[in-house]
């Protein structure tokens, strides 16, 4: 059975599954999903789950090869049949306890260098709960002995429901090919727009860390200090994946095209260094 910790405030409660990556199992409003929510005893994979931790990296790496200073590092191709690797290596391991109480929770991983990721490194998990609002921090330290390409983020699900309709301001849009990789950027404004047809799975940039998502029984506001952001839904899917992000997919091998690692996001972590980031749900019922 999977060992889950509870928090709740007020009329909100998450559950959370620190074995299974480290995962949200279900974030509530009195019985109301604002997450996709179910018994942690369904999940397989924290993939299934409402949330989970990207770190060291975001979405993917190309043909699950990293392209840095000069060197390639073969990782492994972590969600067949994809041929990337994918979402980093946080959400596929187990996450220590550190604290917990009825309405915070501390959790922690640490990393050493293996086929999925070369770099050592130490990561942590903090999640808040108020009466209106999830608070989520996460930070990543390089113990490795060189400098590395990192970044961080997170995987919400939120559940779409009749009405629902996102908006949110950003500068440009990277294109994707059939293989879901970044192609090229387009200037865009960001989103405003209902989520029953939309058919999205991209990374914006220059997101000013406001998301409003709306349906005909939550008004949400998803707030973050990093600068990208990836929406991922279509038709056929009943969520709409928000997932604030501190880089571009695929940016360290973008960088080792050429590209400027400021200009796509990407920091580079030196020894001891450590990067961090929150994230805030702010959930209230329509009345």
């Amino acid at each position: 059975m999977t060992h889950t910790l509870q928090l709740s405030s007020e009329r909100l409660r998450c559950e959370i599954a620190p074995a299974l990556g480290g995962c949200i199992v279900g974030l509530w409003l009195g019985e109301l999903p604002v997450l996709r929510s179910q018994p942690a005893a369904q999940l397989a994979t924290s993939r299934q789950s409402a949330s989970y931790p990207l770190v060291p990296y975001s979405n993917r790496i190309a043909q699950a090869l990293l392209q840095w200073q000069g060197q390639s590092y073969p990782l492994a191709a972590n969600n067949p049949p994809e041929p990337h690797a994918i979402h980093g290596v946080g959400w596929q391991q187990p996450w220590q306890v550190l604290a917990a109480d009825a309405q915070s929770a501390r959790l922690a991983y640490q990393h050493l260098p293996d086929a999925a990721w070369p770099f050592a490194f130490a990561s942590t998990q903090e999640f808040r709960l108020t009466p209106d609002a999830l608070e989520l921090r996460l930070s990543l330290s390089n113990q490795a002995g060189q400098p590395v390409p990192a970044g961080l983020g997170w995987h919400p699900f939120f559940v779409k429901r009749p009405g629902s309709h996102i908006a949110f301001q950003a500068q440009g849009r990277w294109e994707m090919g059939e293989d879901k990789l970044p192609t090229r950027r387009a200037s865009v404004q960001g989103l405003d727009t209902d989520c029953a047809s939309l058919d999205l799975d991209h990374c914006f940039d220059g997101w000013d860390g406001l998301v409003q998502l709306r349906d005909e029984a939550l008004r949400m506001r998803i707030r973050s200090d990093l600068g990208c952001l990836v929406v991922f839904t279509n038709g056929a899917r009943d969520t709409v994946a928000i997932e604030p992000v501190s880089h571009v997919n695929n940016a360290a091998n973008l960088v080792a095209a050429g590209q400027r690692a400021e200009d796509l996001g990407l920091r580079v972590l030196q020894p001891g260094e450590t990067m961090s980031a929150q994230m805030r749900i702010e959930v209230e019922a329509v009345r």
